[in-house]
């Protein structure tokens, strides 16, 4: 039983063959948006690498670029196919790769869904991804002269500023950590020895956050250090006081922004994976109608155009048959070339 038959005409697959045609087009078109989104999340990515823990969060950016490629040139093959089957002539040289190219098609689109599900699902890796990175780079926050970790002070500043945000969970992990480098430590003053002699690593600890941790809407001077000592500061008392630094971490900040952004290509990616459905499904139509012609040396006369030659249980039957058809062969093949090897 042939799937979703339709009757054609001269005219009908006329129609059809400009339609698909414009469609191609349109859906090369949509391998170009795949292609520049994979770009610019790769950028955005490469911005922040530093407070990456891995190279794994560049796998996805990379297959879009893969999958806007591909798409540029399948699509492309695919709408001079159709332009092609205008003419009877030019189409005929098309017609013994045409099964294949479909075939092809239809493994692309796999693969196109399963990328725009990775987009969906990539936001929990990327959220150890970025909770380790974010670890490691303020630890080193305060290596400014160290080759290699210079840079770290600098992108970690810009980003709390741009992403409104202050540590990895809030603020208080600058507690934690020595971020200001012993170069500017005075080891003679009490205060100091005090501090390094305060915990088992030796390490200057305080209760205070870089300036880039500061919200500029405050309308009080931004109290970055001695934050929870209420006599270091007027009218001040760090319970109830509204702090003046932002307060939630820039794991979920920037979680939140990379996470909409994978979102956002995701939904575009499954639009675009209907697009490339419609277009192979319209090829098909072409295809089959050309095939089916009732007089192939008349043009004008009818034809019938189909999805599936068979039902989905069918088809499927037949390609599995085939498929074990095709394993026997290359198992007698290879019992053959046993036996002559034997028999030599």
């Amino acid at each position: 039983m042939v799937l979703m038959l339709v009757k054609f005409d001269l005219k009908k697959r006329v129609k059809l063959a400009q339609t698909v045609w414009f469609m191609y087009w349109f859906a090369v078109m949509a391998g170009v948006l795949v292609f520049s989104m994979g770009l610019f999340f790769k950028i955005e990515l490469r911005k922040r690498s530093e407070l990456m823990d891995n190279n794994e969060s560049h796998f996805l950016p990379n297959l879009l670029i893969l999958m806007g490629l591909i798409a540029c040139g399948i699509n492309a093959f695919g709408g001079k196919i159709c332009y092609d089957s205008l003419d009877p002539s030019k189409f005929a040289k098309w017609k013994s790769m045409l099964k294949s190219f479909l075939v092809s098609c239809m493994v692309f689109n796999g693969l196109l869904f399963m990328t725009a599900l990775l987009c969906f699902l990539m936001r929990i890796p990327l959220q150890f991804t970025l909770a380790e990175g974010l670890k490691n780079g303020m630890k080193y926050y305060k290596d400014t002269d160290t080759p290699g970790r210079c840079y770290m002070k600098r992108t970690l500043d810009l980003m709390q500023m741009e992403f409104r945000c202050c540590g990895n969970d809030n603020y208080r992990d600058w507690f934690e950590i020595q971020w200001v480098s012993n170069r500017y430590l005075d080891f003679g003053a009490k205060e100091v020895k005090d501090r390094l002699g305060s915990n088992v690593d030796g390490q200057y600890l305080m209760d205070g956050v870089p300036f880039s941790c500061c919200n500029p809407s405050s309308p009080r001077p931004c109290i970055q250090n001695q934050m929870t000592n209420n006599t270091a500061h007027y009218s001040y008392d760090h319970y109830t006081e509204e702090l003046n630094v932002w307060k939630h971490g820039c794991r979920d900040a920037m979680l939140s922004y990379y996470g909409g952004l994978m979102n956002t290509i995701g939904a575009l990616v499954l639009l675009v994976t209907l697009l490339e459905l419609a277009v192979t499904i319209g090829l098909q139509y072409v295809n089959s109608s050309l095939s089916s012609l009732a007089n192939p040396e008349d043009p004008e006369s009818e034809s019938e155009g189909w999805i599936l030659e068979k039902t989905v249980k069918e088809t499927f039957t037949d390609i599995m048959a085939t498929m074990k058809s095709m394993g026997k062969g290359t198992k007698v093949e290879e019992g053959g070339e046993a036996a002559v090897a034997t028999v030599s």
